[in-house]
């Protein structure tokens, strides 16, 4: 790999007590989505008008007061989509389209004519001022490329106030401003707002895009906070941002552009776009939302918003995508859905307290998700196995118990090369302990009481033999024990016993759990499990089912 082939593209940034790095984010930017233009265009298939027009609505809906809806010039679709959004008076009164436009002429002309009867837009007018741009693409000087601009805001100005008659606002982007000289952004940007000359009551967007990320993200923070610092009439600006993802790291360098000073964020939901594509304003938002800061978008379900990306974008969603994936939920590592089921515990019983968990940001109910560990592999402990048994079936094992069983669905994971599903665990758990019936099947008991003891008599199949036992002891357990023990020649007692309501069960009834002391063979512990409407059935079968074990197991 030839890496003496590359060199920086960004110039130094002459920033001097840089204070962004001091600062947090407390409050959400201005959004604007750029999915219908940005996005759209990076598309193997780009969006039909329909399809624009549902994707629209649905950035209406989640909250977004700015959309791009395109490129006007650029097509018929483009120009027919933003018109059908007028005629059709689709437009909310309090959402602004916003439409991009190039510096130049015609493309000016055709954007504008497209906006006629809009109540509220936005005006994007753009230029590329880096200095590969001008040199290789342009070949133009820095005068030339700056008086394009100019020229460019004149006519927008002009065309505007004659041919329009909303409420209008204007943007200006100094394209590839990551790679552009400071002090020249500063000159090119300034003399554009000389010409839309920016007001407290009309204020001038100014976007300063990340086009192609070239640096680590502090850099581009040092760009946002230079350009707050020395752009002139910064109090009617409105600073934007627009990253892209070509390093990996468009949400990062869009939150530290914040700290440093910009005020509006362009992007799109779950990153599509050119390349590698933009900032996320998914993430971003809910990364806010987890600090406690309302992100203004509402992503209460967001099911619906990955439903809508893929359908209009025919992209997937990664498995691993931050809060969206669905993988983003699930935890693999046994500490780690340890931590996360105490967590979730203790939250439940005190949900007064703030949300604190050591491996989840969110609590997933609040973007319309679950916690859900429904795969468990070999790297897997008895935290997840615990969450399926006790949340998907209603299952409390007792600790000794999923310690064992743990080890099992551990094994058959490695075994199998890979995940275990919910009903994989619950099946192995049913076959290895609940209500065995062999070699011993229990066909009827019945218990009498004296003021002293039990006698239980129960009817068994053993060996393919139905015999009748009997047995007296301080319970019905205890005299079940005895006429077993006697009947089998075995040495073995109970050691440990449980019960609850099995509640998630689609009808009433009772788990019992019992651990067996086997005194012939090293004192070896056997769990055995039985489920049953009657508790005291349940419990003969528990224990039933731990001496099938036993027996299995000599």
């Amino acid at each position: 790999m030839n890496y003496k082939k590359y060199t920086k593209m960004y110039h130094p940034v002459p920033l001097e007590n840089r204070e962004w790095c001091g600062k947090e984010i407390t409050k959400a930017p201005v959004w604007c989505s750029v999915d219908l233009r940005d996005g759209n265009q990076a598309l193997y298939s780009p969006m039909t008008i329909d399809e624009k027009i549902e994707f629209f609505e649905f950035l209406v809906k989640l909250g977004f007061k700015e959309i791009e809806v395109g490129f006007p010039a650029a097509s018929a679709t483009e120009f027919d989509f933003l018109r059908r959004l007028i005629d059709e008076d689709r437009i909310p009164d309090d959402v602004y389209v916003q439409v991009l436009t190039q510096a130049r002429e015609h493309i000016i002309d055709r954007t504008i004519e497209a906006l006629k009867g809009a109540k509220n837009a936005i005006v994007h007018l753009y230029n590329s001022t880096s200095t590969l741009q001008r040199d290789v693409v342009f070949n133009m000087s820095k005068d030339e490329v700056k008086q394009l601009a100019v020229d460019g805001a004149r006519l927008v100005k002009r065309l505007v106030s004659e041919k329009l008659d909303g409420n209008i606002r204007y943007e200006y982007s100094p394209e590839s401003f990551t790679c552009t000289e400071p002090d020249y952004a500063v000159e090119v940007v300034d003399a554009v707002n000389e010409v839309f000359e920016p007001s407290p009551d009309n204020k001038v967007i100014i976007n300063l895009p990340s086009t192609i990320e070239v640096a680590t993200a502090n850099v581009y923070a040092d760009q946002i906070e230079y350009m707050c610092k020395k752009l002139k009439n910064r109090a009617n600006l409105i600073i934007s941002v627009h990253a892209h993802n070509d390093r990996g790291t468009g949400v990062a360098s869009t939150e530290l552009a914040l700290l440093a000073g910009a005020d509006r964020v362009e992007g799109t939901l779950f990153g599509n776009g050119e390349r590698t594509g933009n900032t996320d304003i998914v993430t971003v938002a809910l990364n806010m939302f987890a600090q406690g800061i309302d992100p203004k978008l509402d992503l209460s379900h967001i099911d619906d918003a990955i439903a809508m990306f893929e359908k209009c974008n025919k992209m997937p969603i990664h498995a691993r995508h931050p809060y969206a994936g669905d993988m983003a939920y699930v935890a693999f590592s046994g500490s780690h859905q340890d931590a996360i089921k105490k967590s979730f515990d203790r939250f439940e019983t005190k949900p007064e307290n703030k949300w604190a968990n050591p491996y989840l940001t969110i609590d997933p109910s609040d973007i319309g998700r679950k916690y859900e560990p429904i795969m468990i592999n070999s790297q897997s402990g008895k935290g997840g196995v615990s969450y399926v048994m006790q949340n998907k079936y209603g299952y409390e094992l007792p600790k000794k118990m999923l310690t064992e069983f743990s080890a099992v669905i551990n094994d058959m994971s490695d075994a199998k090369h890979t995940v275990l599903d919910n009903e994989e665990i619950h099946q192995a758990f049913k076959d290895i302990y609940m209500n065995l019936k062999t070699p011993i099947k229990t066909y009827s008991y019945k218990s009498r009481n004296s003021e002293t003891s039990t006698t239980v008599d129960a009817m068994i199949e053993y060996k393919s033999k139905v015999s009748s036992i009997s047995g007296k002891g301080n319970g019905p357990l205890d005299a079940l024990c005895v006429g077993l023990r006697k009947f089998l020649g075995i040495n073995f007692e109970i050691c440990d016993y449980t019960e609850h309501a099995l509640e998630r069960s689609s009808s009433s009834k009772a788990a019992a759990y019992i651990a067996i002391k086997d005194y012939d063979a090293d004192k070896k512990i056997f769990w055995g499990v039985g489920v049953h409407e009657n508790i005291n059935t349940a419990s003969v079968y528990a224990l039933v089912s731990a001496v099938n074990r036993m027996l299995d197991f000599e």
